[in-house]
């Protein structure tokens, strides 16, 4: 697989670059490892090519998973509670998830529950797929 296009948020592959050289070059290892033509598995169903081989996302995003766990990469998963109430979630941000939907349903407000989820994250640096 090759890289594509880049998007650099808030000067992000600038800063990796120049104080991470190490993790972009295995960035661009694992992305290069990846084998798209192997993940060509999903067969179209769409009127004009019926039956041709289109890329699976899934198995894509199995492959990229497996390479960049063989290099240490691991997936970030936060859980955490929301409500209407902007003051009260401030209040609430730092507490574990449980003691957010306290504070929360004690308040008397209605409660969410909800995830902020990174696909690889290693020394800091968030890879999203």
């Amino acid at each position: 697989m090759r890289i594509a296009e880049l998007y650099s948020h808030l000067n992000g592959h600038e800063f990796i670059k120049v104080h991470k050289p190490k993790l972009w070059t295995e960035i661009e290892q694992v992305i290069k490892s990846v084998d798209a033509e192997a993940c060509r598995t999903k067969a179209s169903k769409e009127k004009t090519m019926v039956g041709a081989k289109l890329y699976s996302p899934k198995a894509l995003n199995q492959c990229m998973d497996d390479a960049f766990r063989k290099h240490g990469w691991q997936q970030r998963r936060a859980a955490y509670y929301v409500t209407r109430d902007a003051k009260l979630i401030r209040k609430t941000l730092n507490l574990p998830p449980d003691e957010q939907k306290k504070e929360i349903e004690e308040a008397g407000e209605e409660c969410t529950r909800s995830f902020n989820q990174t696909d690889f994250v290693k020394d800091r640096i968030a890879v999203e797929v």
